[in-house]
């Protein structure tokens, strides 16, 4: 069991059945009375965020997540097909329910981890920065600047990304998969 006072970030607990991580914690205690744990929480199952305060009498019972990366193959029709790194025939779907908007930067043949919460995955978790190579990009219109520089890419996933006006089609980009943002370049295309 997790007493109120061990709340740190990082940790996971179960309230309500669902698992839920800690992002921050303050510990508070005002005059003539009992000591409150203010926390900042996120559902793993669904990623809601939540503001809660626990009292000093409140405990919880820790939650077993599993962590496992997995190689990502291909995706069809909504559904998302994954295979073990050590096993490529131990093969696994998950519905765009499970995977959400981070499918946009699923590239083929790319390494993610899999959360499970009792035997059942519940989310996806990518590396923060990846490649992707520009398939799509506008041509840069001397003097457009603005709006701060900037213009829509597609890059080889499909997904649209803002980047600067330098950035070509072609070139090799490094995004935020947690922001979507995009952060540097890497190769300039030929």
């Amino acid at each position: 069991m997790i007493n109120y006072n061990e709340l740190k970030p990082g940790v996971v607990f179960i309230l309500d059945g669902e698992p839920y991580e800690v992002l921050e914690f303050n510990f508070m205690r005002m005059q003539q009375r009992k000591p409150v744990a203010q926390t900042k929480i996120r559902n793993l199952i669904s990623g809601k965020i939540l503001s809660r305060n626990f009292a000093h009498t409140e405990s919880f019972e820790e939650a077993e997540i599993d962590f496992k990366k997995v190689k990502f193959l291909y995706s069809h029709r909504d559904r998302f097909v994954f295979c073990d790194i050590q096993n490529p025939s131990g093969r696994f779907e998950l519905p765009v329910e499970v995977v959400g908007d981070k499918a946009k930067f699923f590239k083929p043949n790319s390494e993610v981890e899999v959360i499970s919460f009792k035997d059942k995955i519940i989310n996806i978790k990518l590396p923060i920065k990846m490649d992707f190579k520009v398939v799509e990009a506008p041509p840069a219109i001397r003097g457009n600047t603005a709006q701060g520089g900037n213009k829509i890419v597609t890059i080889e996933t499909g997904a649209q990304v803002a980047v600067p006006l330098f950035i070509n089609e072609g070139d090799i980009i490094k995004i935020n998969t947690q922001t979507g943002e995009y952060t540097e370049r890497i190769e300039k295309g030929k």
